[in-house]
């Protein structure tokens, strides 16, 4: 299991529903860390398709190597048995200044800040390539492939679209909170991901709310990303 980032995680599931202004009303999807159970259901059905996509936006990636790595255990052992994986992760550039994370003291960019950030980034996407491409080279699947993409935007949300039907999505809280930087402690302000709560919009053919048009929306917006702004993730 990764060390879990602050800035990246869903909550267990509470009781209450939370409604946004705006928005049909949606039950939040929540999971610790450790075990994203809200999300993690979904990916596994996901996988029950014979061809399979997720796309990913967000900070590090660690929540969703964190929710894939059980499903991926189940394909390894025949439980799942998709015949391709395409998985594609976009997220925020930590080589380069951005808004967060940042000093606390003057919210000013530190490159030591960024240094702890894309360490953590670095371990998820590793662990997530691997874990992706073990199976395309075990014969398990015919094809599986995973790409990361990066972009100069501060992580503001994360977004999960899953086989192109389901879309979850979530905010990231910007929090003050103390972390060790080249061996000191330092106040930061960062995205808090283990306090986002992840709304899910799963169209279905009785649905008279507004969740096939979120869907449809996310993927133009993924896509529009991901072929703009966003370059290859070099590591």
């Amino acid at each position: 299991m990764l060390p879990q980032h602050q800035g990246d995680g869903v909550r267990e599931r509470h009781p209450a529903v939370t409604i946004v202004l705006g928005q049909p009303e949606h039950e939040p999807v929540r999971a610790n860390t450790e075990r994203p159970v809200g999300l993690r259901p979904h990916i596994e059905r996901a996988f029950e398709a014979t061809n399979v996509t997720i796309d990913f936006a967000g900070f590090s990636g660690e929540t969703l190597y964190n929710a894939i790595q059980e499903t991926l255990d189940k394909v390894r052992i025949g439980r799942l048995t998709p015949e391709s994986i395409r998985v594609r992760v976009l997220i925020s550039d930590m080589t380069a200044p951005m808004a967060i994370p940042c000093r606390a003291e003057d919210q000013a960019d530190d490159p030591g800040i960024r240094a702890r950030a894309l360490r953590i980034t670095d371990r998820s996407i590793h662990a997530l390539t691997d874990a992706v491409q073990e199976l395309a080279d075990l014969g398990l699947v015919k094809t599986a492939t995973i790409e990361v993409r990066v972009h100069n935007a501060a992580p503001l949300f994360k977004l999960f679209i899953i086989n192109e039907q389901e879309a979850f999505f979530g905010f990231y809280p910007v929090v003050e909170h103390t972390v060790s930087v080249d061996g000191k402690p330092m106040a930061i302000y960062d995205a808090m991901g283990k306090d986002a709560i992840l709304f899910p919009f799963t169209p279905s053919d009785e649905d008279t709310s507004n969740d096939a048009l979120y869907v449809e929306q996310a993927r133009a917006w993924f896509d529009s990303m991901w072929g703009t702004i966003s370059r290859e993730y070099a590591s």
